[in-house]
């Protein structure tokens, strides 16, 4: 038996470099430091400190959408010499997988279902007999790498010739 809520996860990427962004205060008696987006000195009242570096909170963006890193998060992504958001990153450099249920594919940036080694898209997260969605907090059992609901695992199990326990 399973919960519903202990098989939430997101796609992992191996060999992720993800970075923290710092909001920092700037302080008036400090020499006003250079951006290393645009090259201009930071006199705003707040600077963004990411990659050993200091930004103004327009010039850290995401290489592919153009969101406000500092705005989006605390953390950044590199690779290939890109600064990304979390999303952008995972669709460029994340790892995809099939659907146990479907087959089809699933981006590396959708939330997904696990029941052991299989993932699932959430729509496809459904006992594969009566089709019945799972809610959050919602038993589910995997027999016979089949996703059941409890009434549907029950009744195989008395169909075996065996009774469940209640207590």
């Amino acid at each position: 038996m399973n919960n519903w809520r202990n098989a939430v996860s997101e796609r992992r990427v191996e060999g992720q470099r993800e970075r923290g962004i710092q909001m920092l205060s700037v302080q008036p008696d400090t020499k006003p430091k250079g951006c290393a987006g645009c090259n201009r000195k930071i006199k705003d009242r707040y600077l963004l400190k990411a990659l050993d570096k200091y930004w103004h909170e327009d010039c850290l963006k995401c290489a592919c959408c153009d969101c406000r890193l500092g705005e989006v998060g605390s953390t950044l992504y590199t690779k290939a010499n890109l600064i990304l958001c979390r999303r952008d990153y995972l669709r460029l450099f994340g790892v995809t997988g099939n659907c146990a249920a479907c087959s089809k594919l699933i981006p590396a940036f959708e939330m997904v279902m696990r029941a052991k080694e299989n993932v699932y898209h959430l729509d496809c997260f459904a006992c594969q007999l009566c089709n019945q969605r799972f809610c959050v907090g919602d038993k589910f059992f995997l027999k016979n790498n089949m996703i059941l609901c409890q009434t549907d695992y029950e009744e195989g199990l008395m169909k075996e010739g065996y009774a469940p326990q209640v207590r």
